[in-house]
């Protein structure tokens, strides 16, 4: 996010889409934005491949977004952003299940060796001053031509290309690189469709509302609760439906306050609050304190943002059967933001799935 992420616990910051000019969205511009390739903020200790590798199906996540968020007041935090990939498997997104999702924080002091001491230029740069996106420019470290995350073999034939595996090679071969390889003609594919679209992240402060009981939701809660359900009285005893009723209409509730709190901006894919609290689809699968585990610092992890299901709309990944999905995910983070050197420490995300009667707000009109 833009500017100081100094936010009250109470204050709340939305992300939204927006296109963008593509120099924008490069790391000397320090971006936030969903889908295309990482905009790496340091070039060194980039997370490993096995740490970029889904921990169900082993093939390698794809980028999903990043979030500039320095913290004011704190010299190692002046650069500070965090990236979210995803796997791109749909049978790997089980309910509550985060094990297909990684998140990984980055951060510099003001003074360091990949950018200038004083902010970028706000006008574009010249053409010839266009970066490799094949190599990071002061490290040295290769990028896979696909996903662009950190990529140590090449095409065998030409040794021009690298990647990050075996996977992401054949995906090239077969979508562009077989009729390309040993030709002296520039490429005139540029990405791969491994790739979720690109938009720039761009943010407001969310305008607080005051908190009132909605009577239409306590009402239909308590029709909900008050309807009989024949086939299954017949075999529970009367205070398995009681438990069941009151679940069902805390479940309810937790989603009706999650739909009253993003209608006046229903566009909204990501809401942000350090040290705040989760904007929750559902009164199942929320985490204790002792469900987050802390930072390898030892330092508490609090919450800092989550990803709203509208996101889903801009990826592009419709399927009739198994496909992407989540209720939100909560990003938590180490609560120092502990510093060390160059390298990307790893974060903990919670996924949060609807209830199976809820009515996804990614096909919701608007």
């Amino acid at each position: 996010m833009s500017g100081d992420t100094n936010t009250s616990s109470s204050e709340v910051v939305l992300g939204f889409l927006e296109e963008a000019e593509p120099w924008r969205l490069q790391s000397p511009q320090f971006p936030s934005k969903v889908g295309g390739k990482p905009a790496w903020l340091s070039q060194r200790g980039l997370p490993s491949l096995p740490g970029l590798e889904c921990e169900i199906c082993r093939l390698p996540m794809a980028f999903l977004l990043q979030v500039y968020a320095p913290i004011s007041g704190q010299d190692t935090s002046f650069h500070r952003t965090l990236f979210l990939f995803c796997c791109k498997t749909h049978e790997c997104y089980t309910c509550n299940d985060s094990r297909c999702m990684k998140v990984f924080r980055s951060q510099l002091p003001r003074r360091n060796e990949f950018y200038p001491y004083n902010p970028p230029p706000e006008d574009e740069p010249p053409s010839n001053s266009e970066p490799d996106q094949g190599v990071l420019s002061i490290s040295g470290v290769k990028l896979c031509w696909v996903c662009g995350c950190p990529g140590n073999k090449t095409c065998s034939r030409c040794h021009t290309v690298s990647y990050c595996g075996k996977h992401h090679q054949t995906l090239h071969w077969k979508h562009a690189h077989k009729k390309e390889c040993g030709s002296q003609e520039a490429s005139t594919v540029t990405t791969h469709p491994f790739l979720f679209p690109e938009s720039e992240l761009v943010t407001e402060p969310e305008e607080e509302e005051e908190e009132k009981e909605d009577e239409d939701v306590a009402k239909e809660a308590k029709e909900e609760e008050e309807e009989d359900c024949p086939s299954l009285a017949d075999t529970l005893a009367e205070t398995d439906l009681e438990e069941m009723a009151m679940h069902e209409t805390e479940d309810n509730k937790m989603f009706q306050r999650f739909k009253k709190k993003i209608a006046p901006e229903p566009h909204q894919v990501l809401r942000y609050s350090r040290g705040g609290s989760p904007l929750w689809v559902s009164s199942q699968h929320i985490p204790s304190d002792q469900d987050i585990p802390p930072c390898t610092c030892g330092a508490k992890r609090i919450f800092e943002f989550q990803v709203m299901p509208q996101l889903l709309n801009s990826l592009c990944e419709d399927s009739t059967g198994a496909s992407i999905d989540w209720g939100t995910l909560a990003i938590y983070t180490c609560s120092a933001s502990c510093y060390h050197d160059d390298q990307y420490c790893p974060e903990f995300i919670w996924k949060q799935d609807f209830g199976s009667d809820q009515q996804h707000p990614q096909i919701t009109p608007t």
